[in-house]
């Protein structure tokens, strides 16, 4: 038998301070995430974030949950049943978060007690970032290597333009665009930090001396060998291969960055776009493609503080289409990728 993990980045246990400043204090502690030096980064966790951010958070998370707890967890748990369903009897799928719970510990543990050596990884993030992908890949690796029989781990690597992922965001969001009938599309992606894109720039080993990621307007134009692990690099290939499987003209879209912590996060900014589109555009419709469950960012960033916005610039109607949560085209797509992976480690 097979295993196969699945892992998102997480979420807090419930909407209320003190499991969010729990959830907090671990994704905003990993290094990869907040690139610092350590003496810094305990500063300004328990200097400046912690105090404040977590009873911010709680009330967004607030307004997002459900009779069913978090979207982000319990879509990834209906999406982790439907590819178990069809992969069948020979592999055992185990969903686990980065942060917080279920963790990938308990996944290990799981596949521990089902005697399976054989895993397979599935980084849930469809563009790369060091933050996401890399902080997710390096702590199963961590754990695994702690083990004193270290199973085998093949991992997947990221979908951001593979066909099975563009088809089946553009099953899913075509029809709904039609009927929307949208005068604009904004293709909206997490935002990261501009030096994680220069610290991904593979033109050169040193940092000072890179030559590719942000040092020209058409440097995300296409996938080169320096660019390649570059997440602003992958969003706009994501973006081109959605447009062209929906029949987008340029003209008929944007892209931008939301999440925003600083004017030295990658742009065009979300939040300033919005602003922008609402004065030429009425009826916008928003997609996040580098969600591929729905959670706070999309439900409550986009969906909700996203159309105030909008509308308090003057537009009138904003739509966010819904990620893929576990839609059965997206379900198809995560098993034969990790089927693929699989095959590709033995």
């Amino acid at each position: 038998m097979r295993g196969l993990m699945l892992v998102n980045l997480g979420t807090p246990d419930a909407p209320q301070t003190k499991e969010v400043r729990r959830y907090l204090r671990e994704f905003l502690n990993d290094p990869r995430v907040i690139d610092i030096a350590p003496l810094a980064r305990k500063a300004l966790l328990n200097l400046i974030v912690l105090p404040t951010r977590p009873s911010k958070s709680a009330e967004a998370y607030r307004e997002v949950w459900t009779e069913r707890g978090s979207p982000l967890l319990f879509h990834s748990q209906d999406l982790t049943e439907k590819v178990a369903a069809i992969l069948g009897d020979d592999w055992h799928v185990e969903l686990a978060m980065r942060y917080g719970s279920p963790s990938i510990e308990q996944a290990f543990a799981k596949f521990r007690d089902a005697g399976i050596d054989n895993i397979t990884l599935f980084p849930l993030y469809p563009q790369y970032a060091s933050s996401s992908t890399g902080s997710s890949v390096a702590r199963v690796y961590e754990l695994a290597s702690k083990q004193w029989n270290v199973p085998n781990i093949s991992v997947a690597p990221a979908f951001y333009e593979h066909p099975l992922f563009i088809d089946a965001w553009s099953v899913h969001a075509k029809p709904l665009l039609d009927e929307f009938a949208p005068d604009h599309i904004l293709f909206s992606y997490h935002g990261l930090p501009e030096r994680h894109m220069r610290k991904s720039d593979e033109s050169a080993i040193q940092i000072e001396k890179r030559s590719h990621c942000l040092q020209s307007k058409n440097c995300c134009d296409s996938i080169t060998k320096d660019n390649r692990n570059c997440y602003r690099a992958q969003c706009f290939a994501t973006t081109r291969a959605m447009a062209k499987a929906m029949d987008l003209a340029e003209s008929d879209f944007t892209v931008c960055f939301q999440s925003r912590l600083t004017n030295k996060w990658i742009e065009p900014f979300t939040d300033k776009v919005l602003e922008d589109v609402a004065k030429k555009h009425k009826r916008v419709a928003v997609l996040c493609p580098a969600f591929v469950a729905d959670c706070l960012e999309t439900i409550e960033e986009i969906g909700m503080r996203g159309l105030e916005q909008f509308q308090e610039a003057g537009g009138k109607e904003l739509v966010l289409i819904p990620s893929l949560n576990s839609n059965d085209a997206w379900a198809k797509t995560v098993a034969e990728l990790s089927v693929t992976a699989s095959a590709v480690s033995k």
